[in-house]
């Protein structure tokens, strides 16, 4: 069977168009925003000695604005060309370059923790892209992606995506609280504590060192 070069695949089709994704003003989207970063700020204080962090999948720099509010020195990346100068004026002052999950520029164990927050639902290869951070990753990983079947379900309530059961366009995968968990701790290390702001889950995670 012929082997796949993992670093040459796109990390996200550029089908999708992620601008606005946290911009949304109408009261129940900023509430439901708002809950989510504080989930992932609660996460944050449960790890301990953070030094350097890093986010992966950053779109147009948004997420990054939030989560500097908490760590200062975080550094960024995104896949999508326009996206990632987007990100750099939305934080003139931050480290931000492009870079695919399957094949990150950190060098191994030199990162304290990692965000990836609503990436793994994009991705064809969601194990491949958990295995490529457990190597940058010193300690740990605050993952967040949609709660299933919850997510399907409350789209199909604003009558969105029915055609498609509810399902957003470009999720190509759906884990409900029980699942994650699973795929992490058999592809990164143990979750240590769990945020489920409606209708995500968000986990922090502390990896697996080799001889365990």
């Amino acid at each position: 069977m012929k082997e796949i070069d993992y670093s040459n695949l796109k990390a996200t089709p550029e089908i999708e168009d992620f601008s606005g994704k946290y911009e949304n003003t109408s009261f129940i989207s900023k509430y439901l925003v708002d809950s989510y970063f504080k989930s992932v700020d609660k996460l944050i204080l449960k790890a301990n000695k953070i030094e350097s962090a890093h986010e992966i999948g950053a779109g147009e720099g948004r997420s990054t604005m939030r989560l500097r509010k908490t760590i200062p020195n975080l550094t960024a990346s995104e896949y999508v060309d326009h996206l990632v100068e987007l990100a750099k004026r939305n934080n003139p002052s931050s480290t931000i370059f492009q870079e695919s999950v399957y094949s990150l520029k950190y060098q191994n164990s030199s990162v304290d923790l990692v965000f990836l927050l609503e990436v793994l639902e994009h991705l064809d290869f969601p194990e491949v892209a958990l295995a490529e951070i457990k190597r940058v990753s010193k300690k740990y990983l605050i993952l967040g992606v949609p709660r299933e079947p919850l997510w399907r379900f409350l789209n199909m309530c604003r009558f969105k995506y029915l055609n498609h059961l509810g399902n957003t366009p470009g999720h190509l995968n759906h884990w409900s609280q029980k699942s994650l968990i699973n795929l992490i701790e058999k592809n990164f290390g143990k979750v240590v504590a769990v945020e489920s702001p409606i209708p995500w889950t968000i986990v922090l995670a502390e990896k697996k060192s080799i001889d365990k």
